[in-house]
């Protein structure tokens, strides 16, 4: 029987009858879609076969595989292409062109396709940063920051959606969630109140809830992201979307991250605690190559600030940043680190360099021969190295806020003098010019040295980075900064370093 069935069909017919399983035949994906009848998640799993329909359909080797010309002239004859309409729209079909563009037209999701507007979102002059204190970490400023919204009745905090996996407490957070609530679509009380279990946090569960708790699981985390920061120009409705996660864990969520870049999604995503400054825990909470990560992916704007008072500025640009018609994301890398805070007022000038990237925390005399390079929760190590080398004249302090956006403006100057455009010094250029010709850089920052070690190449002067090149031991930060040689003494032996090798020279 089962030759005689066989012998029904030619070779052509046979392939297709037997390859055209579930998740080639539409017709039955159609049936599959249109018999849910609720709410509920559903999966639907569709057996295929790669290259269906081709020469090497199901072929281990396909994935790399070119059909030859007679396969092509094959593969056109059998879908009836003529010559030269190889990319006509609806080539080979039996449907008058007209009514299909008008089938087509009349498709609810055809008619989504063009991308909505939305209204942007103000964003106050300044954020509100609560209480000021003499010792703060960045992240805890953060924290103060996002409570201080949430207690506020300004529009950008009606449009903040805040998302973590499992870390939301622990990236400071928790004023946020107890203000504006965890998103469920059933009201529910705060289970560990009822149950008299102790919580600084308001636990409650709404519909109207700003935050959405994930668990450990910061691919999805991402894939979040990409949804709400594509909600303006998918649904007419703009989002402002707010991750947290320990910083190491970016790692975990790449591929998620690069394809919500690659989307031009736009959301601001708080990597804290981050590096070995979080030294008590160990190696598995450390990070050390997402600097780098940061300068690498497109579309991700990336500030490492030191001061809480450059996170305030920071912020407030980063809500901005992702509403811009050429804006897109940003990444705030933090620590929970607490350093001594600067007395000085907040002016244009100042926060522009911060934007900008870098600023002279101390100016350095014209001519300098040596100067260090900072970037986040080492600045005090930077600082103390700087009051020791008073035998420097004119030494210079220089605070890195984003060697992402350093990087990318002199890349950008480096392109239009190639292209024989009149242009300007880039930004990292024009902080450099005051120091001597053949001044050296000390560059340190918790995180990978090349994040700086670029900065030699600007206009060819020596650098000598330090930074963590492997994952750091459990201990407190002093241990770990000297283990790692990004302590105040390892500045200073750079320093020497350079000055020996000048005297050399």
């Amino acid at each position: 029987m089962i030759r005689d069935i066989l012998a029904e069909h030619d070779d052509a017919e046979l392939a297709r009858l037997m390859t055209n399983l579930g998740g080639h035949d539409l017709d039955a994906v159609r049936e599959a879609f249109h018999g849910v009848a609720d709410d509920r998640p559903h999966c639907f799993i569709a057996y295929t076969i790669k290259g269906f329909s081709l020469p090497f359909a199901g072929h281990k080797d396909n994935h790399a595989g070119l059909m030859t010309p007679e396969q092509m002239a094959g593969l056109k004859e059998a879908h009836r292409i003529a010559e030269g309409e190889e990319w006509a729209r609806f080539a080979g079909l039996d449907v008058e062109p007209a009514e299909l563009e008008a089938f087509l037209a009349a498709v609810p999701f055809a008619a989504r396709t063009e991308a909505h507007q939305s209204a942007p979102v103000p964003v106050p002059a300044t954020l509100p940063t609560g209480r000021q204190v003499r010792r703060a970490s960045t992240q805890e400023a953060f924290g103060r920051v996002m409570g201080e919204l949430a207690r506020s009745d300004e529009p950008l905090a009606a449009r903040i959606i805040t998302t973590s996996p499992d870390v939301a407490v622990s990236t400071s957070l928790g004023a946020w969630i107890s203000r504006r609530r965890v998103f469920h679509r059933a009201e529910h009380d705060d289970v560990f109140k009822a149950e008299r279990v102790a919580s600084a946090q308001h636990w409650a569960q709404s519909r109207t809830g700003q935050h959405v708790e994930l668990g450990i699981a910061e691919n999805n985390l991402f894939l979040m992201l990409a949804a709400l920061g594509l909600a303006g120009p998918l649904f007419g409705e703009r989002l402002l979307p707010v991750g947290t996660l320990y910083d190491p864990f970016i790692a975990r969520g790449l591929d998620a991250l690069t394809y919500a870049s690659y989307q031009d999604a736009r959301f601001l995503l708080v990597a804290t605690p981050s590096g070995i400054t979080l030294a008590p825990e160990g190696g598995a909470h450390q990070s050390v190559a997402t600097p780098l990560i940061g300068i690498g992916q497109p579309d991700l704007l990336a500030f490492e600030p030191a001061y809480v008072d450059e996170m305030a500025v920071i912020l407030r640009f980063a809500f901005e940043h992702l509403q811009a018609e050429d804006g897109g994301s940003v990444y705030l890398r933090l620590s929970t680190r607490p350093v001594e805070q600067p007395e000085r007022t907040m002016g244009e000038e100042l926060a522009g360099a911060i934007l900008q990237g870098a600023y002279w925390l101390r100016e350095p005399a014209p001519g300098c021969e040596l100067a260090l390079v900072g970037m986040g929760a080492v600045l005090p190590e930077v600082l103390e190295a700087a009051d020791q080398l008073d035998d420097v004249p004119g030494l210079g302090v220089l605070v890195v806020t984003s060697a992402d956006r350093l990087h990318a403006d002199w890349r950008a100057a480096q392109r239009r003098r190639a292209a024989g455009e009149a242009t300007g010094p880039a930004t990292v250029e024009r902080l450099l010019a005051p120091l001597a010709p053949d001044a050296a850089l000390v560059t340190v920052l918790d995180g990978h040295p090349a994040t700086l070690a670029w900065l030699g190449s600007v206009s060819a002067r020596r650098v000598y980075p330090l930074g963590v090149e492997r994952f750091g031991q459990s201990g407190d930060v002093f241990d770990l900064y000297r283990e790692q040689q990004i302590d105040a003494a390892a500045i200073l032996d750079r320093a020497a370093l350079a000055c020996r090798d000048a005297l050399a020279r």
